[in-house]
């Protein structure tokens, strides 16, 4: 489960990296995100260009009565994403990635909890596969998104049996295209 990330690379770097615009100049690097936060993403515009999102980490269905749901939907397991009601209709419109550049997993030892670092060698900032939704029931609305999850690989089953999905740069045109077909997305959360 990724349940914190780093996102500590310069954004300019990471704007050239995905193809978008200067990132708002509010954002900064960040050494601990955590669930609830604000979160920068990337996400296609009707016209298949990319901007930057600022959202809420932890998804809120549309359809929901309360946002406090989002507290719970931090990820979304790859295995169910195109089916489970809380995922399938952003799975379908709304994917979005949102550039890392670590993440941390917790390993027990003993009483405590030590957290592990998980990043490229070369500290280079990759891409989560995300899914984004826009809450309407309150005074303003709220979007809010989700990082998917699937299996773990084999450097890090040792401390959790999943990890989040890192798309590489082919992957991440695909995982954007609104022309993708749901077994092409599917085939992409590995």
């Amino acid at each position: 489960m990724c349940g914190r990330f780093t996102m500590r690379a310069n954004l300019k770097t990471v704007a050239g990296l995905f193809d978008v615009p200067e990132p708002p100049p509010t954002v900064k690097p960040r050494y601990n995100v955590s669930p609830s936060q604000t979160i920068v993403a990337i996400r296609p515009t009707d016209n298949e260009k990319k901007e930057w999102a600022l959202l809420r980490w932890g998804l809120i269905p549309s359809w929901a009565t309360d946002p406090k749901i989002g507290y719970k939907m931090i990820n979304a397991r790859s295995e169910t994403v195109a089916t489970k009601p809380s995922f399938r209709s952003a799975f379908k419109r709304r994917r979005c990635v949102i550039p890392a550049d670590g993440y941390y997993e917790w390993k027990a030892n003993g009483k405590q909890k030590q957290p592990y670092l998980f990043h490229r060698q070369n500290d280079a900032p990759f891409a989560f596969a995300g899914l984004w939704e826009r809450w309407e029931h309150g005074d303003e609305p709220i979007e809010s998104c989700t990082i998917i999850t699937t299996s773990a690989n084999a450097a890090t089953r040792e401390f959790h049996d999943c990890m989040p999905v890192i798309l590489n740069e082919k992957a991440v045109a695909e995982w954007l295209d609104s022309k993708s077909e749901v077994q092409e997305l599917t085939d992409l959360l590995k």
